[in-house]
């Protein structure tokens, strides 16, 4: 069996055995195959597609390519949940703690900034020590002792897709919705949660521009779990504006430490208690979502949710003067406010723009292996629906290279369209 032969047959359409996607999947993770026929066979998937059964098998190779974690001696039930990648989308950093303090355990691992949507990684590494590199070891230990854990896909949890995800940052093949399924699966199956929610993004910030996309996402998503033996739930949330007021690292990590706080902005509060909802319902802490609410809401106003997190950033090596006082992350050498350049009501603030404006500041790659910068970014201080007056703040640019400054002004100013009629907010999830 040949990479090359494997790589003309998705290219001509053709349906790949099990076997073929197992000696690729093979391949990758000892290195006999090149990066270059691995980002070949990538771009040929995203453009022809896969069956149902290819994404399956895809997906338990890429989970079988390295050891695979079995929780059940380590804590009764483990629920995970994922988000396909947004604007804003600081979620796992607020809802993991407000899941833990309710007494549900929740370990997981979570990747670096692909193409526009910022990483949760990333966010993280902006705290000083912050350990994203735990061993297998380290992990279970943590979740056993602690009952959560935030840390990096460990080498040897499903490297191929370790591989593979960098690779499709940086070839134009993040978008496929077969390698985005296989992706989150093969990691959730290879960690071994007990139940999943996914947070699948819709929107012009998302990979998932249109709802029938996520919901074909969403729903093989959902396939691969049941047939893993998993309880998996999809969510279909928005993301044609940013999640929250915050885009960029430092920035998006104070926004939830101020909303596990109990202030942070509402649709990402909101956002935050209803993921958390169906997480306490899949982990059996509540009989139905409403519930799963009132804990969630508990956890915050007791103060439970916001010690969760200092817990897990000691946990990790992390610095917790940053949780207890967010005035020292690190900020940007210029900050500039920008005001509403007329009045009305804004039909749009698009999302992807402002996030690839954000990766161009430097919050983000590239290319494979390139460093971020931390306090670079913006904060979008308006939705859609808001009456917004002309000389009104409408967005701060945090930038550290004032070369870059006037470029990403106008990119952020040239997201936002006015109409003077009323429009309506726009839903934070769909489905």
């Amino acid at each position: 069996m040949r990479a090359v032969d494997i790589i003309i047959k998705k290219r001509d359409k053709k349906e790949l055995t099990g076997e073929e996607i197992r000696f690729f999947i093979d391949g990758i993770s000892n290195e006999s195959i090149p990066d270059y026929q691995t980002s070949a066979l990538a771009m040929a998937i995203l453009l022809n597609g896969m069956t149902p059964r290819e994404t399956t098998d895809l997906t338990l190779a890429m989970a079988d390519s390295g050891e695979t974690l079995d929780l059940q001696d380590v804590v009764d039930i483990a629920v995970d949940k994922h988000s396909t990648g947004g604007v804003g989308d600081k979620t796992s950093i607020a809802v993991l703690p407000i899941v833990a303090a309710c007494g549900l355990p929740v370990g997981k691992m979570s990747g670096h900034g692909l193409g526009f949507s910022g990483g949760t990684l990333d966010k993280l590494e902006s705290i000083p020590g912050y350990r994203v590199d735990l061993t297998t070891e380290e992990f279970l230990e943590q979740l056993k002792s602690i009952g959560i854990v935030l840390s990096g896909q460990t080498k040897d949890l499903a490297p191929a897709d370790g591989k593979l995800y960098a690779l499709r940052d940086v070839t134009g093949t993040v978008q496929s919705i077969p390698l985005i399924a296989s992706s989150v699966m093969s990691k959730k199956i290879a960690a071994g949660a007990h139940a999943i929610v996914l947070d699948v993004k819709v929107g012009q910030g998302a990979f998932m521009e249109s709802l029938s996309e996520a919901r074909e996402l969403a729903g093989l998503m959902v396939q691969i779990g049941q047939l893993a033996g998993r309880d998996v739930v999809a969510l279909l949330s928005d993301m044609n504006q940013p999640l929250g007021n915050a885009v960029g690292n430092a920035l998006e990590v104070i926004e939830a430490i101020e909303t596990l706080s109990g202030n942070g902005p509402n649709d990402f509060r909101e956002h935050c208690i209803h993921v958390a909802a169906h997480m306490l319902v899949l982990g059996k802490q509540a009989s139905d979502p409403e519930e799963g609410r009132q804990l969630a809401e508990r956890a915050i106003s007791a103060g439970r949710a916001i010690e969760k997190l200092r817990t897990l950033v000691e946990a990790q090596g992390g610095d917790v003067a940053y949780v207890d006082n967010p005035e020292k992350f690190p900020k940007a050498k210029y900050i500039e406010v920008v005001e509403t350049p007329e009045s009305g009501y804004l039909e749009q603030v698009q999302a992807r723009i402002i996030g690839e404006a954000a990766v161009a500041l430097g919050a983000g790659r590239a290319k494979k292996g390139d460093p971020v910068d931390h306090a670079v970014g913006f904060a979008v201080h308006h939705k859609v629906g808001d009456r917004v007056e002309k000389g009104q703040p409408l967005f701060t640019v945090h930038a550290n290279d004032e070369s870059l400054l006037s470029e990403a002004r106008q990119a952020v100013l040239d997201a936002h369209r006015w109409t003077d009629a009323p429009v309506p907010a726009l839903p934070l999830f769909y489905d």
